[in-house]
């Protein structure tokens, strides 16, 4: 559906999250499928059939019932399913459409735009029926990428790929902290020569080159914009020696901090 625009999806009333009954089975009234239903398990244990296949499901099975399906639904009663389900239509035809059916590993953020569209359009906030329509445009969006899901490999690689950005950003964060490369690669729980290795790789600089370019751009705007002197910004950034401060303050800037300032 990335070829559809948010305005074509039609939201229909029937949307909730719910804690099923002890008895509860649930089978489309209107056969077959009258419009899409996305279906998705917080929690319990219970089994969907969809057009005949049977599928057991727990936290993370997410269903796209669409139009002409035939679906049922039961559970365990001494595990009831808590499920959201949420039907609309298309006013133009996507060319392509999510799955049926995947488990997703990683749930955070399909709950958080489900529980945002149901709390939405109960609550009937100022500008809930558009922002619905950007929500589940988003939601399909999420659903595609996880049928495309990557290899193994691939995702073994963009995760160090995170991790080691995450680092760096800790490091533009707090520049002022006594970093040590064998600290951060701890923290990124690689060793230190590997976490150096990927870290140039990734960034084009060292972890070392890094750490002091993040001391001097603080610096630069604390001698700028915070109105301290030369002295006291040394003092922020852990520097002990404020000659040392200075001359790898020009050597990274061509200027010495009383220039700047």
């Amino acid at each position: 559906m990335l070829d559809t625009s948010a305005s074509s999806f039609i939201l229909l009333p029937a949307f909730a999250k719910i804690v099923c009954e002890p008895g509860w089975k649930w089978q489309v009234r209107e056969k077959p499928m009258p419009n899409y239903d996305l279906f998705y398990v917080w929690s319990g244990e219970g089994t969907v059939v969809l057009n005949g296949e049977a599928y057991p499901v727990s936290k993370g099975s997410c269903f796209l019932f669409k139009p002409g399906d035939d679906t049922r639904a039961t559970h365990n009663p001494q595990k009831p399913l808590i499920l959201t389900y949420i039907h609309f239509d298309l006013s133009e035809q996507p060319k392509l459409i999510p799955a049926s059916y995947r488990m997703l590993e990683e749930t955070f953020e399909v709950e958080h735009m489900l529980a945002r569209y149901v709390r939405l359009r109960l609550e009937r906030a100022y500008g809930a029926e558009e922002e619905g329509r950007l929500i589940l445009k988003q939601l399909m969006i999420h659903l595609l990428r996880a049928d495309r899901k990557e290899p193994q490999e691939q995702q073994a690689s963009n995760q160090l790929t995170e991790v080691i950005r995450e680092t760096a950003n800790y490091v533009r964060q707090h520049p002022g902290l006594p970093h040590r490369v064998e600290d951060l690669a701890a923290r990124a729980g690689l060793s230190p020569r590997y976490f150096s290795i990927k870290f140039k790789e990734l960034l084009g600089v060292s972890a070392q080159s890094h750490i002091i370019s993040m001391r001097i751009e603080r610096a630069q705007h604390l001698l700028l914009h915070a109105g301290m002197n030369v002295t006291e910004v040394a003092e922020a950034l852990g520097y002990r020696d404020i000659f040392f401060f200075s001359r790898q303050f020009k050597q990274y800037t061509g200027k010495s901090p009383s220039e700047i300032r």
